[in-house]
């Protein structure tokens, strides 16, 4: 897993033209590592995390036909997510994994980085489920919001308040007390006093 993104046009690009198992080979090797990237943000534990995305290739590949009509990234992600919440209400309880268990691609040099990525998984780690599957989604994925809406059938609305909460609530278990750089607010929304 590198951590790479891949584009979703490229996944389109890859699979226009040719049978099943080939269009769907074809994605996964363009969005493998991407899905197991976010299953290991979502879960914590590298081996779970292999789990989800084997789940969740699956359920894609059965609904394959259904699936590549729209966009077969998005859907996975949306099979991921919700294979995460039927493993969490299972068990009921996060346990994530130490930084020196963390799978090679994501490790890079420095110790401050690897402090940093510590303290936040531990700050990842105290959140709701629900606002830590969207701040992944939203923040660590670089999702739009209507995506992370999408993927987790929820509202947009949802989406930003749950998403505000969580990083609020990051600062304060990261010990980051600089309001300074909050989101500007848009010029065409109103705001309360004017």
């Amino acid at each position: 897993m590198t951590g790479e993104t891949p584009e979703e046009s490229d996944v389109h690009v890859a699979i226009v033209g040719a049978d099943r198992d080939a269009e769907f080979s074809a994605f996964v090797e363009h969005a493998g590592a991407h899905l197991g990237r976010t299953a290991w943000l979502l879960c914590g534990d590298v081996h779970r995390a292999e789990e989800l995305v084997q789940q969740a290739l699956i359920r894609t590949y059965m609904a394959w036909p259904r699936a590549r009509e729209t966009d077969p990234l998005a859907y996975s992600r949306r099979v991921l997510a919700n294979l995460r919440i039927d493993s969490w209400r299972k068990h009921r309880r996060e346990v994530l994994t130490s930084p020196d268990e963390m799978p090679d691609g994501f490790a890079r040099s420095g110790a401050d980085q690897h402090a940093d990525r510590d303290m936040l998984v531990r700050a990842l780690r105290e959140l709701s489920p629900q606002r830590r599957r969207v701040v992944v989604l939203r923040y660590l994925m670089d999702l739009p919001e209507e995506d992370v809406a999408r993927d987790l059938r929820i509202s947009v609305g949802t989406v930003k308040s749950t998403a505000s909460r969580g990083l609020a609530q990051l600062r304060t278990l990261m010990g980051d007390t600089d309001t300074s750089y909050r989101e500007p607010i848009e010029p065409n929304m109103p705001t309360a006093g004017r």
